[in-house]
């Protein structure tokens, strides 16, 4: 079990990789080398949401950086997306074109991920990150969202199905992560993304499980126990993610990690994630973060009794390992 690939988030350093800027291209191959010195043996890259034009422009870009790093040394690294969908593509949306706008760019993300030599692209694919809907200026909560929800599951499915064919065809799986209901309105629970799956028949689409949002948003551990079961089962436990419920450190979290991980170890045999959200400034209004950012070694000063970004990533990793062995032995 110890021995299995433990990934780490590039959400501790950068939400843009800017792939066609060789000078940041350095920063990410320094903090790779760094970071695989400490035991990672690959990365999860965000992938910028395209601001316009055609998103399929964007993939020769990644091709370039994939091959950057391949040049550094790092060949050997492997790599997984980060995607999330936007209003401007929209699988749920009631209007269809804007759903096959949305199909196309998401389309495009697995093209990312597979120049990338990736094979996993996980994140929130369905309903836009972080937008809330509203009817008349009013939110819309609880009994009013649900139905408001469903037809949008509804229209969804055909573009998910169609995306998760193309998905096979490059060799990628798709991980629909559900995200807890303090960051985004659906889907909140691993039961609602196997529920909307039930309506899209292909096994490249699956589901991506978060301790984080585990946490936050479950119905409980026998729920929870059972979701696995069916995941595993459907062959749609796609990627494990470990974060705590403050998306800070993990070294020492209110992670269950015995009730997170105990069925998921038996059945899943990917990498785990440490996903870990620094207080960079593209989270700190969407996540309220409060405390200190964990600062970043070669970009920042140090900082006097705040741990640094290396030093957190060291500290989760040795804490997941440790983890993993008292699992093995029990």
């Amino acid at each position: 079990m110890s021995a299995r690939d433990i990934y780490l988030s590039f959400f501790m350093f950068t939400v843009n990789l800017h792939p066609d800027d060789p000078q940041y291209t350095e920063v990410v191959v320094r903090h790779m080398k760094e970071l695989r010195d400490l035991g990672y043996t690959g990365f999860d890259m965000p992938v910028f949401p395209s601001t316009g034009g055609d998103p399929q422009a964007d993939v020769p870009r990644y091709e370039q950086l994939r091959k950057a790093l391949d040049a550094a040394g790092l060949e050997g690294v492997g790599l997984t997306t980060n995607v999330a969908t936007t209003p401007a593509y929209d699988p749920t949306s009631p209007d269809p074109e804007e759903r096959e706008a949305a199909l196309a760019y998401l389309k495009s993300r697995v093209d990312i991920t597979a120049v990338l030599r990736g094979t996993i692209m996980a994140g929130p694919v369905l309903f836009p990150y972080n937008v809330f809907p509203t009817l008349n200026g009013v939110p819309l909560w609880s009994d009013a969202l649900q139905d408001w929800l469903r037809p949008r599951y509804r229209v969804a499915q055909p573009i998910l199905e169609r995306l998760g064919a193309y998905a096979a065809e490059k060799g990628v799986r798709v991980a629909v992560e559900p995200v807890d209901h303090w960051e985004t309105p659906a889907p909140n629970m691993v039961r609602d993304v196997l529920d909307f799956l039930a309506g899209v028949h292909s096994p490249h689409i699956g589901v991506c499980v978060d301790s984080s949002h585990v946490v936050l948003g479950s119905s409980g551990p026998e729920a929870y126990r059972r979701d696995i079961q069916d995941a595993a089962g459907q062959r749609r436990l796609h990627y494990v993610q470990v974060s705590p419920p403050d998306r800070g450190e993990v070294a020492d979290s209110w992670i269950p990690w015995r009730t997170f991980l105990e069925p998921i170890l038996p059945v899943y045999d990917g990498p785990l994630l440490i996903e870990v959200f620094n207080a960079i400034p593209a989270f700190l209004t969407s996540l309220r973060l409060t405390r200190r950012k964990f600062w970043i070694p070669g970009e920042d000063e140090s900082v006097p009794g705040v741990p640094s970004a290396y030093e957190v990533a060291e500290g989760g990793i040795k804490k997941l390992r440790s983890e993993l062995a008292a699992l093995h032995t029990a």
